[in-house]
């Protein structure tokens, strides 16, 4: 399946501004989408397609602000660049701990617009990559049975297969076979590889999700 390129959406209630700063980014080379309201962003886009959001702060209705908060609660979420005439030191510190890629100014340089998109895209492009093997690791661990799971835990703690057997009450000849078919279901090829996977599980926010260990 051809990888998406990515869309820049652009936010802005200043028809003129947004005509112009479309424009120079289509010119740039980008795919872009434009909107004249946070509330018609919400309606008709997916977060699904790579890229990033060139937002305005102040609009009639929810601010750019009200639609960072918004979208925080989407998964997977956008990069968002705010670009405004309206900045002010609070305004901008509130941007930047609710996550946002960076805060520009109005009238704000091409060179400095096109370097703030680049990052953005590129920070996009790693976490989605991040999020692909969060969900292949959970499909891993997903298909390992309880007791694969349990030795999994084990293993990952640094226990030796007689341990591990004398832990479970079983031989280390049945250790040995479920630890097999935990690298093979895990796609790991080395102990060192189950204990990234398993901290890579463990550290996830998702919640309701299998984490190691658990049976």
């Amino acid at each position: 399946m051809p990888t998406l390129a990515p869309v820049v959406r652009v936010v802005d209630d200043d028809s003129s501004f947004r005509v112009a700063i479309c424009r120079l980014l289509r010119a740039a080379g980008y795919r872009v989408r434009e909107y004249a309201s946070a509330g018609e962003f919400l309606m008709t886009d997916s977060a699904e397609e790579p890229g990033c959001i060139l937002l305005d702060l102040r609009m009639p209705g929810p601010s750019g602000l009200d639609l960072q908060e918004s979208l925080a609660k989407r998964e997977p979420s956008l990069p968002i660049i705010f670009l405004t005439a309206h900045g002010d030191v609070p305004l901008s510190v509130r941007a930047m701990k609710g996550g946002a890629a960076d805060f520009l100014a109005k009238p704000v340089l091409r060179g400095e617009l096109l370097a703030a998109i680049d990052s953005a895209l590129t920070k996009d492009a790693a976490q989605r990559a991040a999020r692909s093997e969060l969900l292949s690791l959970r499909s891993c661990y997903d298909a390992l049975s309880p007791r694969e799971r349990e030795v999994l835990q084990y293993v990952v703690a640094g226990r030796l297969n007689k341990q591990i057997a004398s832990v479970l009450g079983t031989s280390e000849r049945t250790v040995k076979a479920h630890r097999a078919r935990v690298m093979e279901k895990m796609r790991a090829s080395s102990v060192a590889d189950l204990v990234r996977a398993s901290d890579r599980l463990l550290g996830s926010a998702a919640s309701g999700e299998p984490r190691p260990g658990s049976a």
